[in-house]
């Protein structure tokens, strides 16, 4: 299959399935080859703004600003960025009820890091946030430069969401930050790793790793909302170099098919990449 038909396949598969907006974009670490399609299109970017956010925490770990083991006490409230009002992370729609069992207690800055990413926990999102900064995860975004992720609050600020000041993500930046990762040169080689082992264990799997064959290991880190669907992470089939994969879906409120796309999009790239690479004109 050459990369012209497959730009095709993921239109259509798109297409058939009612979804308002696609970006795909992908990296081969076998081939060194790299393949998008409408990479530079930003997109609300949902839960898969905590892979930044996992970025400037170990950034501030490396800083010597916070230990792995430090312990932060759990609490439900936080300031908007707009008015500065404060608000709750509704136990009700957060993806992880560990963490809200935990308010008044306390948990481990690596262990809000683990559950914001394997179960997409807002609280533990919105506690490192805080406690890391705003400004502090915008350096380090910019520091690793990654342009195609713009960063600007915590999760479930409704006040920011009315006034339409939102996390922001395109296919190209969450490929870069993830091939900093596989790189080891994401913050550190240790602090790379670290990130790999949480983003390795990801229980949400209905889409890119419903695509591929069940030997396939996949660190990565999904993002779903009413209108968005999203998924992006580094795939591993047997003794071959891995590839990064980031599919990013826009959809109409209520849509079904959104995880049954992302899992047919990565199913055509793995069919694609485990095919011998033949390069068409784009």
């Amino acid at each position: 299959m050459g990369l012209n038909t497959l730009r095709r396949q993921i239109l259509a598969i798109a297409e058939e399935a009612g979804a308002k907006d696609v970006a795909v974009a992908f990296y081969d670490f076998d081939h060194r080859v790299e393949w998008s399609l409408h990479a530079e299109r930003w997109f609300h970017a949902a839960s898969t703004i905590k892979v930044p956010v996992l970025l400037g925490v170990y950034d501030a770990i490396e800083r010597g600003e916070l230990e792995p083991h430090s312990r932060v006490h759990v609490r439900n409230r936080f300031l908007s960025i707009i008015d500065g009002k404060p608000f709750r992370v509704e136990g009700g729609r957060d993806a992880n009820s560990v963490v809200h069992a935990a308010i008044g207690r306390t948990m481990t800055v690596r262990e809000l890091a683990f559950h914001m990413i394997t179960t997409s926990s807002n609280l533990a999102t919105n506690l490192l946030v805080d406690i890391v900064g705003v400004d502090a995860i915008r350096q380090t975004i910019d520091r690793l430069r990654l342009p195609g992720i713009e960063f600007h609050r915590g999760v479930e600020d409704m006040t920011a969401w009315e006034h339409d000041v939102n996390n922001r993500v395109t296919a190209r930046g969450l490929l870069t930050a993830l091939r900093l990762i596989e790189e080891r040169a994401a913050i550190s080689e240790a602090a790379s790793e670290e990130m790999l082992e949480i983003l390795h264990a990801q229980e949400f799997r209905s889409g890119i790793p419903a695509g591929l064959p069940d030997a396939a290991r996949v660190a990565h880190k999904t993002g779903d909302m009413s209108t968005v669907a999203h998924d992006a992470g580094i795939v591993y089939l047997g003794d071959r170099p891995p590839y990064v994969l980031a599919v990013l879906t826009e959809w109409e409120p209520g849509a079904s098919r959104r995880s049954a796309t992302i899992a047919s999009i990565s199913r055509s790239v793995y069919e694609h990449i485990s095919a011998e690479l033949t390069v068409d004109a784009d």
